[in-house]
């Protein structure tokens, strides 16, 4: 994995507000370039660097292994969820998950201005590694 996508995949991430969620197709989208399984991939091996519970699975499951935690981030910022979170914050059982139709990020035009630099970033930086460097390519 490119460190060009995972530096844009992590500042996109950094947009999104408290009590908001995308996900990671939403992401890829967001950036133009990828798809799901690679913004998950840079999620698992980079993510705990910025607010990772904000990106989810499209069913609006947070990342295995990481419910509780991601649970209690949702209570905090007042995330719309579905589903049994009490049960499951006292038993750690119950099954829940964020409402994304509810909770899924609107950038707003500033955000969307953020976007498209991070965006136009990216597409520059895999342009130039991608040109050879032959002394003879113009």
């Amino acid at each position: 994995m490119r460190i060009e996508y995972v530096t844009a995949v992590l500042a996109v991430v950094d947009l999104i507000p408290a009590g908001a969620a995308v996900s990671y197709g939403d992401v890829a989208e967001l950036l133009g370039t990828g798809g799901p399984r690679q913004v998950g991939s840079v999620m698992s091996h980079y993510g705990s660097a910025v607010a990772w519970w904000r990106v989810l699975r499209a069913s609006g499951e947070a990342p295995p292994g990481h419910e509780a935690e991601a649970l209690r981030h949702y209570l905090a910022e007042r995330t719309p969820l579905h589903g049994a979170h009490e049960a499951f914050l006292r038993t750690g059982e119950g099954r829940w998950r964020v409402d994304l139709a509810s909770a899924r990020w609107a950038p707003t035009d500033d955000d969307f201005d953020s976007l498209d630099v991070i965006s136009d970033q990216l597409e520059r930086q895999l342009h130039n590694l991608s040109v050879p460097d032959d002394e003879m390519t113009v």
